[in-house]
């Protein structure tokens, strides 16, 4: 079975409370069940979150040769995170890069991403469904590439 790993960035712990009128009211617990649901018995889905960068890069080095997909919220690092570029690239893991707001259509500072050259798909601005969406792509792809 194909193994997914959800990371999330800094102040992803706090959804559910965190500026809902952007973020929404639903917590990341709420959306592992949600999710877990989904990947039942279709992939192995595991989740790690980190206010810290050097933590968040030690997470996917440990994925190399253990995780196939990656599915990456970095929150703010998504602006400056050179070092989380590297260690995706790195990784050489496929990784869907996801945001819950449409980083494009806020602050100016938020509009580039660093980490978007690195990822293989980007999701942004469908609330707490980007996770749902990565997962069943992910699930479609694999369904997929077993089939031809």
């Amino acid at each position: 079975m194909k193994k997914v790993i959800i990371i999330n960035g800094p102040n992803l712990n706090l959804l559910g409370v965190r500026e809902e009128n952007i973020y929404g009211d639903k917590s990341f617990d709420k959306i592992k069940e949600d999710l877990d649901m989904i990947a039942e018995g279709r992939v192995k889905l595991s989740y790690f979150q980190s206010n810290h960068e050097g933590e968040i890069i030690d997470k996917i080095h440990e994925c190399i040769g253990n995780v196939d997909f990656i599915i990456i919220n970095p929150g703010a690092l998504t602006h400056y995170s050179y070092s989380l570029y590297d260690a995706i690239v790195a990784s050489k893991i496929k990784t869907i890069e996801v945001h819950i707001s449409n980083i494009s259509g806020r602050e100016r500072w938020r509009e580039k991403s660093v980490i978007s050259p690195a990822a293989w798909g980007i999701i942004i601005g469908f609330g707490t469904d980007v996770y749902r969406i990565a997962l069943s792509y992910i699930i479609d792809y694999i369904n997929e590439t077993k089939e031809t």
